[in-house]
C-alpha cells in the first residue's frame, strides 16, 4: 500500500474556481496505467498530471497526462498545474529553469517567483502546420458548430496546427457569436476520427480590451472533453497561426499577446503567449500563466 498526494489546481488564474482545473499527483512512482486512468476519471478534471522521477540526465522529471477517458501526450494547463505544485512543495524562490519529459518530447520550463506566487512559462514543442480544412470536411465542421461561412473571419483559414498536440483553429468575426456556440458533439466526434484531430479551438479577434487580443473556446469531445475552460495547447498553435497568416503586424523577432478563454462557461482565464520569429515566420512558442491550489487530498492504493 502506498499513499499518494493529489492536488486540484485552477490554472491561468489566481482566483479559485476560475480558469482551468487540473489534477496533479506529485509523486506517482508505482502507479500503473490503469490506476492512473482510474484516478484521472475520479478527479474528473479535463486532465490530470502524474509526476515521475527522471529516466535519464537530460530531464528533471517525467510527466504523464490522462483525461477521464484516455492518456494524451501533453497538456499545457496540467503542466503549469504540476510545476506550480512542485514549486510550492519545494519552497522554490527566485527563478528556476527545468526540463520535463512528456510523450510529446522534452519541454523547457521557466518558474519565476513573484510576490509570493509562481508564474510558469512553458516552451512548447515544434510548430507544425497541418492541412487547411476545405470542401466537405469544412461543410461538416460548420454544420457541427451551426456556423455560416459569413461568420468566419475572412483572413482565417480553418487549419490544423500543432505545438505538441494538434488543434483545429477556427477564426470567427464576433465575440457574441463565440459565446453563443453550442456545437453538436456527436458530429465533432465523427469529424475528429476522419481528420485525425481531436480539438477545435474557435477564436475571435473581436476585442475592445487593449490588453487582450483573442477570446476563444475549445471543444474536444472525442477525448471526453466537451468544452475545456482554458487551453494552453490551443493558444500556442493560435499564436503561431496568427504570425504565419500575417494577421498581426510584427515588430522585431517576438510577438506577444494575451488570450482569454472560459467566459461562456464562467471559468475565465488568461494565457500569455510569446511567439519567437525568424524572417517573419514563427519558429518557437511559449505559453505562460499563474495558478492557485484549490485543495489537497491523500489516497492510499495497493499495488
Amino acid at each position: 500500500m502506498k499513499r499518494y498526494q493529489i492536488y486540484q489546481v485552477d490554472v491561468f488564474t489566481q482566483e479559485k474556481f476560475q480558469g482551468n482545473p487540473a489534477g496533479v499527483v506529485l509523486d506517482a512512482e508505482g502507479l500503473d496505467v490503469n490506476q492512473m486512468q482510474n484516478i484521472a476519471r475520479e478527479i474528473n478534471c479535463s486532465e490530470t498530471a502524474f509526476i515521475f522521477p527522471p529516466e535519464s540526465s537530460n530531464h528533471d522529471f517525467r510527466v504523464r497526462y490522462f483525461t477521464p477517458t484516455t492518456e494524451v501526450p501533453v497538456c499545457g494547463h496540467a503542466t503549469i498545474a504540476a510545476l506550480y505544485v512542485w514549486a510550492h512543495h519545494n519552497n522554490m524562490t527566485d527563478f528556476s529553469r527545468i526540463k520535463i519529459k512528456t510523450e510529446a518530447g522534452i519541454l523547457p520550463i521557466e518558474i519565476t517567483e513573484k510576490n509570493n506566487d509562481y508564474q510558469i512559462v512553458i516552451t512548447q514543442e515544434k510548430i507544425e502546420f497541418g492541412p487547411i480544412i476545405k470542401g466537405t470536411d469544412k461543410e461538416r465542421l460548420l454544420s457541427a458548430f451551426d456556423l455560416t461561412p459569413d461568420a468566419l473571419h475572412n483572413q482565417c483559414p480553418i487549419q490544423i496546427v500543432s505545438t505538441g498536440h494538434s488543434k483545429v483553429l477556427i477564426g470567427i468575426k464576433s465575440r457574441d457569436k463565440l459565446n453563443q456556440l453550442s456545437p453538436n458533439m456527436n458530429l465533432l466526434v465523427k469529424l475528429s476520427k476522419h481528420i485525425q484531430c481531436n480539438g477545435y479551438f474557435v477564436f475571435t479577434l473581436d476585442s475592445k480590451d487593449t490588453n487582450i487580443l483573442t477570446y476563444g473556446r475549445m471543444f474536444a469531445p472525442a477525448i471526453g472533453i466537451n468544452e475545456d475552460p482554458v487551453t494552453g495547447n490551443a493558444h500556442g498553435p493560435a499564436g503561431a497561426y496568427l504570425v504565419q497568416h500575417q494577421l498581426m503586424p510584427l515588430k522585431g523577432r517576438m510577438f506577444h499577446f494575451s488570450g482569454v478563454q472560459g467566459e461562456a462557461i464562467k471559468r475565465t482565464g488568461i494565457v500569455d503567449v510569446t511567439v519567437h520569429c525568424n524572417n517573419q515566420k514563427p519558429v518557437q512558442v511559449q505559453i505562460g500563466g499563474y495558478a492557485v491550489i484549490v485543495f489537497q487530498a491523500e489516497i492510499t492504493i495497493g499495488n
